[in-house]
């Protein structure tokens, strides 16, 4: 596995202090670190959408919306 797997997407600005204000792009190695950071950066995870992407694979891991039945 690559050092950065991980990439936060979002449907709105992502803030917090857990996010380099340098680069917000930042990629993660771990999988749940990457989903706590997109949880914590995120004014309101059920009203605003955010998800964890695998890079590799582009696999969505983490997603606050829900799919589509």
């Amino acid at each position: 596995m690559a050092t950065s797997d991980y990439r936060i997407e979002s449907n709105a600005p992502l803030q917090g202090s857990l996010l380099p204000s340098e680069n917000v792009g930042q990629l993660y190695a771990n999988r749940s670190l990457a989903v706590a950071v997109a949880v914590k950066s995120v004014a309101d995870p059920t009203s605003q959408q955010v998800r964890v992407v695998h890079v590799p694979s582009g696999e969505v891991v983490f997603d606050t919306q829900p799919s589509p039945l």
